[in-house]
């Protein structure tokens, strides 16, 4: 049944410490019975921080001129998703920004290959690449990958305007989306809590764009300025705990109203509280994308100020990660892929309906 808009508002409006600790518990509870408690890892490779996109609350932005631009080759990549498969973690997100020239195609293409070979289809591909055309999407995943996140930002078409330069449009992301689906991909899409000019109303709308589009995994996170973007000037009334705590509200009404899709608690959590992690799982979440990325890299690949982890190696990562999982009583779903339940129950809906039909 598709959520009431009130009743989202007013789920989202929660304020208080213990009405707050309310939602979280009621969201938990929710989790356990949908998806269960078992925290799906996807390995991240940030491959590359050159893009084509300018979006005006980016870091990595085609506009900044500050960043020094780089590109992972397919031979380091290879090696990341190799730790990955020695730390048997159950899959993988190769992430980067955004590009449509045949030779990053291609490339992007052979690393999918490379890593189901190397892994001999043992490691789970997620696709975090922008917007592309039907063929592209279509190679690769014939090449390997079956998940693929786009995020939206915003549903909201004058916000998002508001957001990106006038050759961003909309209507063109929401149709990517839809591509997504028809080449058979487990589809994610997400938003930034707090934008500027964001209302509540905005994020519940943005609860039920979800839904209408039978959105299988979310990554979400708080909206946190950068330096060198044109929304620099919010940096000084930046609230981190109003932020963190909308960015878990979202993932707790999300996980109320969606039941059973794939939540990942991101790492812009992590940036605004050390436990941000942690309180992500508890809200709702239930996967993480531990960052594999060689440290000389990560410095350039700053989508927000203050990202964490910028020098923490992956094994280090990986220690801490067990220790934090474990202590609020959940487990790890190693070698598992972890896929979202909510795709499953969407693709045996839709085989049964054309039976129906036949």
């Amino acid at each position: 049944m598709r959520p009431d808009k009130k009743d989202l508002i007013e789920l989202l409006s929660t304020r208080g410490e213990e009405n707050l600790a309310a939602l979280y518990k009621k969201a938990y509870e929710i989790k356990k019975k949908y998806v269960g408690t078992s925290v799906y890892l996807r390995g991240l490779i940030e491959l590359s921080n050159i893009c084509s996109k300018n979006c005006y609350y980016c870091g990595i932005r085609s506009g900044n001129k500050e960043v020094n631009r780089y590109q992972i080759s397919l031979e380091e990549a290879i090696e990341e998703a190799k730790l990955c498969l020695d730390f048997h973690y159950g899959s993988i997100v190769i992430q980067a920004g955004e590009r449509e020239d045949k030779p990053w195609i291609e490339f992007i293409t052979k690393l999918v290959k490379s890593v189901k070979e190397l892994s001999d289809n043992q490691l789970g591909i997620t696709l975090s690449l922008g917007e592309q055309e039907l063929d592209v999407y279509q190679q690769w995943f014939e090449a390997g990958a079956h998940r693929y996140l786009l995020r939206i930002e915003t549903s909201n078409r004058k916000l998002y305007q508001d957001l990106h330069p006038a050759d961003h449009n909309f209507e063109h992301r929401l149709n990517c989306l839809h591509l997504l689906r028809q080449c058979g991909y487990q589809v994610g899409t997400g938003v930034m809590t707090g934008l500027p000019g964001q209302t509540i109303e905005d994020l519940a709308n943005d609860i039920l764009f979800f839904y209408d589009e039978n959105i299988d995994m979310l990554g979400m996170g708080p909206f946190i300025p950068h330096h060198n973007t044109p929304f620099k000037y919010l940096i000084d009334s930046f609230n981190p705990i109003e932020s963190l705590n909308m960015g878990l509200k979202m993932i707790a009404v999300c996980r109320i109203a969606l039941k059973d899709v794939n939540i990942a608690s991101t790492t812009a959590l992590q940036a605004i509280h050390p436990e941000g992690r942690e309180l992500g799982l508890k809200a709702g979440a239930n996967v993480l994308m531990p960052n594999i990325t060689d440290t000389k890299y990560r410095a350039g690949y700053q989508l927000y100020e203050g990202k964490p982890g910028l020098n923490e190696t992956a094994i280090q990562f990986q220690n801490e990660l067990e220790k934090h999982i474990y202590a609020i009583g959940e487990t790890i779903g190693y070698d598992q892929w972890g896929d979202s339940k909510h795709f499953f129950k969407r693709i045996n809906k839709r085989k049964s309906e054309a039976n129906t039909e036949n």
